[in-house]
């Protein structure tokens, strides 16, 4: 089993890259408090990397800016590339699978902001509507 959930801050500006065959995909960091305070009683933080692919990565580029609270669900994935110096990297990443997008109204309270199509205002829950309801 495979599955990563993070909610962290961006460390920059995510940059939609063009590839082959008309794929896009961006990468980025997210940097993730940790629930304690280090012996100078200051909060240290995670520092993780993340790609996200289609879709998921035009949203990520288009709603997300440095700073910004994200939240995302995915998988771990490893990869090995060789440098400049021709030597092997071996790197570690979080391929993202869904994003929430959060804004803070005040300290401690999140909204979800754009993690799925926006919904009409004449939306009515099926079990709301009173044609569709079958009473027993």
């Amino acid at each position: 089993m495979n599955h990563v959930g993070l909610v962290g801050r961006t460390t920059k500006d995510a940059v939609l890259r063009q590839l082959s065959e008309g794929r896009v995909q961006t990468s980025f960091a997210v940097a993730i408090n940790r629930p304690y305070k280090n012996s100078e009683g200051k909060v240290d933080a995670d520092f993780v990397q993340c790609i996200a692919w289609g879709k998921i990565a035009e949203v990520i580029t288009k709603y997300c800016g440095k700073g910004s609270l994200i939240g995302i669900k995915g998988r771990i994935q490893s990869r090995t590339y060789t440098n400049r110096d021709n030597q092997k990297v071996y790197t570690m990443e979080v391929n993202a699978e869904e994003v929430q997008f959060y804004a803070l109204k005040t300290p401690g309270e999140a909204e979800i902001l754009a993690s799925s199509p926006s919904i009409s205002a004449d939306f009515v829950l099926p079990e709301h509507d009173s044609k569709l309801v079958k009473t027993l």
